[in-house]
């Protein structure tokens, strides 16, 4: 596999670039912590909701407990100033994934977690679709014409 043709000075930091479900759990996570952190406050409910989302539709390989702690770490990145750019790398592959459907999900069901619908998580939620929508599919690009 391509992994073998790595520097050792990228191990760990270099993903296989063929391999999807990294792109999905990071653009579902992304969603889900944007919305939750849109109203001021991560709710337990609202983490609790993006895991078991995640984990009955992705079946990733990974425990609930490290799904959970990486939602934490995304939601800590998106309370920094310059979170518009996380937001976008992260949402950047769901067009050419077809995950559209599944990230507006998850950020719905965030926003309904705590029983309450905050009018800034609304508002992120209508951000997230515009996001999705408006960015380009990826598509390959010719090296002889760069």
């Amino acid at each position: 596999m391509f992994a073998r043709y790595i520097p050792k000075i990228f191990s760990g930091k270099i993903r296989d670039p063929f391999s999807s479900e990294h792109d999905l759990i990071y653009a579902l996570l992304t969603a889900g912590a944007f919305v939750a952190v849109a109203d001021g406050r991560v709710d337990s409910a609202e983490r609790k909701e993006a895991v078991r989302y995640i984990d009955q539709v992705i079946r990733p390989k990974m425990t609930k407990a490290r799904i959970a702690e990486l939602f934490d770490q995304c939601a800590q990145v998106l309370q920094d100033r310059n979170f518009a750019d996380v937001v976008l790398e992260a949402l950047r592959p769901v067009p050419a994934l077809s995950l559209t459907s599944a990230v507006i999900e998850i950020a719905e069901r965030v926003a309904a977690a705590d029983g309450t619908l905050d009018s800034n998580e609304a508002q992120v939620i209508r951000l997230i679709r515009l996001i999705t929508v408006a960015l380009p599919e990826p598509h390959a690009i010719n090296p002889s014409h760069i």
